[in-house]
């Protein structure tokens, strides 16, 4: 990866290099952004209703995996997204996703795996105590947040699912929808949206498969109604509306890496160290804050993954 020094830059001037010029510039963003909690007892109806609703979770267990850190307001995480199929401006997910309808939702398992169905997510996920995990969430564009996540641990999703002995990565697809999803209409992205893990990074404890946030069914702009949550990744690892989950042998391509190849590669693990070409990633802006921090290799959770990483270069696979 060609490693270039760049100016401290505005947060309204970063925009991925394939969008910057067919879109106006980014909102300034409002402030934080959010906190968790969810059940897995409560009757489907209850427990996946519409986000609009506002829709309680209950019986959720803490997890000890959270952070300590202040959540963001609820207001503010649903209202400043990176949500392209909905538009690529921050506001545009809150504004276009008001009528997105999230029933009924199935979920294709495919590949390399002993369970390979189609599943009604209230069945896909009724095996699963819910989780409140207050994660650190950390943008490629320099921003960051704390949001109090409602999900369950993929890793136990993955051992259900009994993948093969072949199966190196898991690749999760966002739903392609032109009629509910404004953004799919432009040519922006190539989509459907994709996204992969390696098999290790599956399993690992802290990453999830979200449901909802600040103890409510997700919000439509938030991945509503099942996301992946990896907090030491950048959040556009961190794919949205998921309908099919694959296993595969080989490292599967994902969305900015086919976009933009310079800018973006497979593994997406938080380094400050290695800036994006067109700006540094030394440094963060909180939603909420005035000033700047310094960015956290793996976003502050290497005690927990830098093992899944030993030998490799992250200059190179970024």
């Amino acid at each position: 990866m060609l490693i270039r020094k760049a100016p401290d830059i505005r947060t309204s001037d970063i925009t991925p290099k394939a969008v910057y010029l067919r879109r106006r510039e980014f909102i300034q963003a409002a402030s934080g952004a959010a906190v968790a909690a969810a059940a897995a007892l409560a009757p489907p109806a209850a427990r996946w209703a519409s986000a609009q609703t506002g829709q309680k979770l209950a019986n959720v267990k803490k997890s000890p995996l959270s952070t300590t850190d202040q959540p963001n307001r609820f207001e503010d995480i649903t209202s400043y997204n990176n949500f392209y199929e909905f538009g690529t401006d921050k506001e545009s997910p809150a504004q276009n996703s008001k009528r997105f309808k999230a029933r009924p939702w199935k979920v294709a398992v495919e590949g390399l795996v002993a369970k390979p169905a189609v599943y009604d997510i209230d069945e896909f996920l009724k095996p699963y105590t819910l989780e409140e995990r207050v994660y650190r969430l950390r943008c490629v564009e320099a921003w960051s947040m704390i949001v109090p996540w409602i999900g369950v641990p993929l890793a136990d999703v993955v051992k259900r699912l009994e993948p093969t002995s072949k199966a190196q990565y898991v690749e999760f697809t966002t739903l392609y929808d032109p009629g509910q999803m404004p953004g799919q209409r432009a040519n922006v992205l190539p989509w459907p949206y994709l996204e992969g893990l390696r098999m290790d990074e599956a399993m690992h404890p802290l990453a999830i498969l979200g449901v909802g946030l600040y103890g409510e069914v997700l919000p439509n702009q938030n991945g509503n109604p099942l996301r992946l949550v990896v907090p030491w990744k950048y959040g556009f690892k961190s794919v949205k509306s998921i309908v099919k989950i694959r296993f595969v042998e080989k490292q599967p391509r994902n969305t900015w890496q086919v976009m933009t190849p310079d800018e973006y590669g497979f593994y997406a693990n938080v380094n400050p160290q290695v800036d994006h070409p067109r700006w540094s990633q030394a440094m963060e802006r909180r939603i909420g804050e005035f000033f700047r921090r310094k960015t956290l290799m793996f976003n502050g959770y290497g005690e927990q993954v830098a093992h899944l990483y030993t030998g490799m270069d992250l200059r190179k696979n970024y």
